[in-house]
């Protein structure tokens, strides 16, 4: 079994399976329970024992930029709806290449939000099926990972090689192959030390160990938390300067950003309790992004978090969920907490004045169908009137209502099914 990535749909999974030595099957498009609508999925690992399938995508549901999602098969051979894998594997920012080890529980995966040295990092997660938990992934560290892109990974069955795509000096070109080989033990490995004679002899009737009370209580200083970004372009990797926001959601109060480089910005946050923040990046001639952050609480040593942003051109068919859009229950009237996305979507059409777009509205399955679509329609008028109330040429933006029609997710449950049917989107037409 062979499976394939096709620039179809903005990037599906295809599969084939060879019947002869030098004879395939055609290929097809591997389940519509794991290619989305419009959205790309690429990136396949399968279990050893072919019931689980592991794969990256851009698909909403996920927790920004690129998510590892997976599936699983059902008795039948179907594959049934994909999920995200871990919001502890998951980042707001991108995860891709994810390796699915052959003893079915040890996940490699490449991640530009986990700390690392530089863009993508590879990253070791184990799952605990007691717990049912993925591990704390853990960067596997130099000299495999380097400044650049390290991605790809796969090991051989033996575990004794593995190879992965990289940027490195010595390469022939930009990203190139290497090949790993793990050692069985540390060439020069230290001195052992389990007869040392000094663990013969603790130190237990220390004076100063019986009298704690003697000892002030000293009071711990808490360090602040670091947001290091990084703007580039998605199809060149240049640096971008940009205008950013990193907006406190519950408490709705902005942090100070600093400029520290050429598409580099730095946001230093004393947080005394875990926050979520909401970033925003937005340049001329491209697609703005937004996206949550979860910023831990103040604590003892310093913590900093580093996020790289691709922002993309707005070529035709680019498309993007309007993920902050809200409305009243059952109706089409916008939110206050929707002023921010719309206003952003204002601007990036005020700065891109040759493009025209379409605006549609989606809903979930419940209810009827007639009027499901009426109120999406309503809901795709709402942004459109939006955008022309603030200057906008009428002739630059469609609405449609595709109501139940474009489903992303099954409608089964409502956190990960009806919840992200229920969506406006926005897509280049010209």
């Amino acid at each position: 079994t062979m499976f394939l990535y096709k620039v179809v749909n903005n990037g599906d999974i295809y599969v084939t399976n060879r019947i002869q030595d030098t004879l395939w099957t055609d290929a097809k498009p591997i389940s519509v329970n794991i290619n989305s609508e419009g959205f790309k999925e690429s990136s396949v690992s399968i279990s050893p024992d072919g019931k689980t399938l592991y794969f990256s995508s851009n698909r909403p549901g996920g927790l920004g930029g690129t998510d590892i999602f997976y599936s699983t098969v059902n008795d039948k051979g179907e594959w049934q709806r994909a999920r995200n894998l871990s919001d502890v594997i998951n980042t707001e920012f991108n995860e891709d290449g994810p390796f699915i080890d052959y003893d079915g529980k040890t996940l490699y995966f490449s991640s530009e939000g986990h700390k690392g040295m530089g863009a993508y990092d590879i990253f070791k997660t184990q799952y605990d099926s007691t717990t049912q938990t993925w591990s704390p992934p853990i960067n596997i560290g130099y000299p495999i990972n380097t400044p650049d892109d390290d991605i790809y990974f796969v090991s051989t069955k033996g575990g004794k090689n593995a190879y992965y795509a990289s940027v490195r000096e010595d390469g022939y070109g930009f990203t190139d192959l290497y090949r790993i080989t793990f050692l069985d033990e540390d060439p020069d490995p230290e001195p052992e030390k389990e007869s040392d004679p000094v663990v013969e002899d603790p130190v237990v009737e220390d004076p100063i160990v019986e009298d704690p009370i003697e000892d002030p209580v000293k009071e711990v200083s808490k360090q602040p938390v670091t947001v290091k970004l990084k703007v580039v372009d998605g199809t060149s990797g240049n640096a971008l300067d940009a205008t950013v926001s990193f907006k406190s959601i519950a408490k709705n109060t902005e942090a100070d950003v600093s400029k520290t480089g050429v598409g580099e910005y730095s946001f230093v946050l004393k947080t005394e309790a875990a926050d979520n923040y909401r970033l925003s990046v937005e340049a001329p001639g491209f697609v703005y992004e937004t996206m949550d952050i979860s910023v831990p609480a103040m604590a003892s040593e310093p913590k900093e978090l580093n996020r790289t942003v691709r922002l993309n051109k707005p070529v035709v068919n680019t498309r993007k969920v309007l993920r902050n859009i809200y409305f009243d229950f059952n109706k089409a009237t916008f939110k206050e907490a929707s002023n921010d996305e719309l206003n952003r979507l204002y601007k990036m059409m005020s700065e891109n004045n040759s493009i025209r777009i379409e605006i549609s509205g989606h809903t979930d399955k419940i209810g009827n169908a007639a009027y499901n679509k009426a109120l999406s329609q309503k809901r795709a008028d709402a942004v459109r009137g939006f955008l022309v109330s603030k200057g906008i040429d009428a002739q630059r933006v469609v609405s449609i209502g595709y109501g139940e029609e474009q489903p992303l997710a099954s409608n089964d449950d409502e956190k990960e099914g009806r919840e992200l049917n229920r969506r406006v989107e926005f897509k280049v037409i010209n």
